[in-house]
């Protein structure tokens, strides 16, 4: 493209370029969480990350006239073409200046890496994989993403799909409010469930942190095995999440599904430390963000529901109905009225169904898109 030019990303000073772009995009978006700096580095670093150790990723900066103006990367990930008996490429760390000639650059260079790798479709946004932040925001621009979401202006879909990018896959958010959950009725519902199943609720032991994430992992693999675009996580993989969600847990909302002393089913609900990083517009704890994250994280009003899972069987037998109402319960019980239950796919009418059932507002939608590489 004309006055556009992308090259790779190399060297320290680089990386922090294209970690600090998108603090231009959104300089003066309200809506927008400033992410930490540090935790954006580890995410990309191939040494420390251990999704690396299946994935290839190049990053990309896209530049007119001296001047960065847009950002992308390009993922191989050898595990889920494995295991989705797929053979493809991904896209992530998409950010553009509203200009479809700079994105369509990136998109090219994005495309001609893959193609390279031997693959046949590019698919994204996922920075990098489907078990980070993933999907671009299509609807729901007024309201702050909450904790591990995406957040993005609404003319990217225009420059993805006048790239030729299309909707594979659509991922919702479902808010959960106060004054239109009956929770008095399900709790009802899911006492009813426990007595049938003889069914046990304990909290994750946080003395016996390994062992509990251990069992999150293998419930976890096999829960979701058969989900659109699911890759098992590796023990590396859950020991560096585990390690980074310690910071932010709160053991009352990890809860484990018990059916005779068997571990059946695990949710998970993450207090909404997006509350907190607004109040950090550097992206830096030191030296001052640190003090206004441990001041306003007791002031956190919502949480997102980030897993709800049971092993396949034992599905459909309410189980999933009493995690969700042990959450709502336990959070009331701590003053907290909201909640958001993210990202349920579009496929999935069970959840779907059960959120409905429980009043529950689609609030926003993510899209997935997808295009083959010729």
């Amino acid at each position: 493209m004309a006055g556009v030019t992308v090259r790779t990303v190399s060297g320290k000073k680089d990386l922090r370029r294209f970690i600090k772009f998108p603090w231009k995009i959104y300089g003066g978006n309200g809506y927008w969480v400033p992410p930490l700096i540090s935790d954006r580095k580890k995410l990309v670093d191939r040494d420390r990350n251990p999704f690396y150790r299946h994935a290839e990723m190049e990053l990309f900066l896209a530049e007119k006239e001296g001047e960065v103006v847009g950002r992308i990367g390009a993922i191989l990930n050898h595990l889920h073409n494995s295991f989705q008996s797929e053979n493809i490429g991904f896209f992530g760390f998409f950010e553009s200046v509203n200009d479809r000639p700079v994105a369509t650059a990136m998109f090219d260079t994005a495309r001609n890496w893959l193609r390279s790798k031997g693959v046949t479709a590019m698919r994204g946004p996922a920075s990098p994989s489907m078990n980070d932040e993933c999907g671009l925001l299509i609807e729901g621009f007024e309201e702050s993403p909450t904790v591990m979401m995406p957040y993005n202006p609404p003319y990217y879909a225009d420059l993805f799909e006048a790239y030729g990018l299309r909707k594979v896959m659509d991922l919702y958010a479902y808010a959960l409010y106060k004054d239109r959950v009956e929770l008095g009725k399900i709790l009802r519902l899911a006492e009813v469930v426990r007595r049938r199943q003889s069914l046990q609720i304990r909290s994750i032991d946080m003395k016996n942190f390994r062992r509990d994430v251990g069992i999150v992992k293998e419930i976890y693999n096999k829960a979701w095995s058969s989900n659109w675009g699911f890759v098992p996580l590796t023990d590396e993989e859950i020991d560096f999440l585990a390690d980074d969600l310690k910071k932010i847990l709160d053991p009352d909302f990890a809860s484990f599904a018990e059916v005779n002393g068997k571990d059946v089913g695990f949710s998970l609900a993450l207090p909404d430390i997006n509350q907190v990083l607004k109040r950090i517009p550097s992206g830096r704890l030191f030296p001052f963000g640190l003090l206004k994250f441990l001041l306003y994280r007791t002031k956190i009003d919502n949480v997102r529901l980030i897993i709800t899972g049971v092993i396949k069987e034992y599905q459909r037998r309410g189980i999933d109905a009493v995690l969700y109402s042990e959450i709502l319960h336990r959070a009331a019980a701590k003053g907290i009225y909201r909640g958001e239950a993210s990202w349920i796919l579009e496929t999935n009418k069970m959840m779907s169904s059960g959120l409905d059932a429980m009043n529950a507002v689609c609030s926003k939608t993510y899209r997935m898109y997808q295009m083959s590489i010729n």
